[in-house]
């Protein structure tokens, strides 16, 4: 054992050499557009509360009443004593929202994405992956027998080719699996494109939504929707513009979804999620579609402070969505600008291998339809100044 643990602290200790060590911040009270942090409040640009309703007094009220209602857990996965009406009722609400026959729910996007595959493809299948996916989209094609593809991200000449060979080497069915939006980056998937080529050559089309439901799109119904195109299996989250607590889900036509509760071991062998969490999922879903107003101030706050970042002289990733990387290069570098803004009052975080490749770690700041102007000027007064500070301008 001692030998086992030195081995461990050694790895440890390459982690802290190298700049790459993780450190959690502790928040007391709730998430939202400000943060208490070490008894002072503090500016918020890391969240993926992108609607600000993570603190909003409606899901708060319907938590509260699925706790008197329905109690407070399953103690059970749902195929032995865990399915609530509630359950069922939100996964209806999901599936209409989002233009599907049916969705499953998961206890994250992240147990949603890792219990797809498999079920689904067998090694007489193939299923053809964005280098920029997430992680839990590589771990469920890792877990899967089918035969797998990688293209470079977004680049279309490269997923045809990737299509041809899936063909050639004589794949039964084939799938392009790809996020909605990039999360570490902000960009978008050419799904009008992805969905072409996925038509000409006979493949399914699966997008991975998280950082786009609820509020990309007519009422918030993601990137296929911002588009105008149809994807065959959407994954997605609760956990972020949805109330941002937990939770994700699946959805699809019937068939695959009856499929995925007969065999998503992540769906088989984890409980039920909690009532409350479920109860604040439907209120959500209510809140989202007539958000208009939110949407409008969440796209007008990113315009806004990708144009002050710009302004200021810090190196930004092209983009429109709530999403805007200011890349730092070295993870060293994103660590200390990230601890000079926390002094300053705003909590961000860097971002470095492996989380993104090396030589590109940057911080990642979020927009929010809860910030104000003049929460926005005083961000980008922090950023000027931790940027002289530390050397980036």
């Amino acid at each position: 054992m001692s030998e086992f643990l030195d081995h461990i602290r050694n790895e440890l200790a390459a982690i802290e050499t190298a700049g790459m060590t993780k450190h959690e911040r502790l928040i007391s009270g709730p998430q939202g557009a400000h943060v208490a942090m070490e008894g002072r409040q503090m500016l918020n640009l890391c969240a993926n509360n992108y609607l600000g309703l993570a603190d909003h007094p409606d899901l708060i009220a319907a938590a509260h009443g699925a706790l008197n209602d329905h109690g407070f857990g399953m103690a059970s996965v749902r195929f032995i004593c865990g399915t609530q009406d509630l359950h069922r009722q939100l996964e209806a609400r999901l599936a209409g929202y989002l233009g599907h026959d049916d969705s499953i729910l998961f206890a994250a996007c992240f147990d949603a994405n890792g219990g797809l595959f498999e079920p689904l493809l067998g090694p007489e299948d193939a299923v053809i992956s964005d280098s920029l996916n997430h992680a839990s989209i590589i771990d469920g094609i890792r877990l899967c027998k089918a035969r797998r593809y990688r293209y470079a991200n977004s680049d279309m000449a490269d997923l045809e080719l990737q299509l041809q060979t899936a063909r050639a080497d004589g794949a039964r069915f084939i799938m392009i699996a790809t996020d909605g939006v990039f999360s570490m980056d902000g960009y978008l998937a050419k799904l009008p494109e992805i969905r072409a080529l996925a038509d000409t050559y006979g493949a399914l089309l699966m997008v991975d939504d998280c950082h786009a439901t609820g509020f990309m799109g007519p009422q918030g119904r993601g990137t296929p929707a911002h588009f105008g195109v149809q994807a065959d299996i959407v994954t997605g989250t609760l956990g972020k513009a949805l109330g941002g607590a937990l939770g994700g889900y699946i959805a699809g036509p019937q068939a695959v979804i009856d499929l995925l509760r007969q065999r998503a071991r992540p769906y088989l062998f984890s409980n039920a999620l909690p009532p409350a969490i479920v109860a604040a999922g439907l209120t959500a879903l209510d809140l989202v579609e007539r958000a208009d107003d939110l949407r409008a101030q969440l796209f007008a706050n990113a315009s806004y402070w990708r144009a002050g970042l710009a302004d200021a002289g810090f190196e930004l990733l092209p983009g429109a969505h709530p999403i805007v990387p200011v890349m730092l290069g070295e993870a060293r570098l994103a660590q200390a600008m990230a601890a000079d803004l926390g002094k300053r009052g705003v909590h961000v975080a860097g971002f470095f291998f492996p989380v993104v490749p090396k030589g590109r770690a940057r911080i990642r700041t979020q927009m929010n339809a809860a910030l104000t102007r003049d929460d926005l000027d005083f961000g980008l007064e922090a950023f000027v100044a931790a940027g002289h500070s530390v050397g980036v301008l």
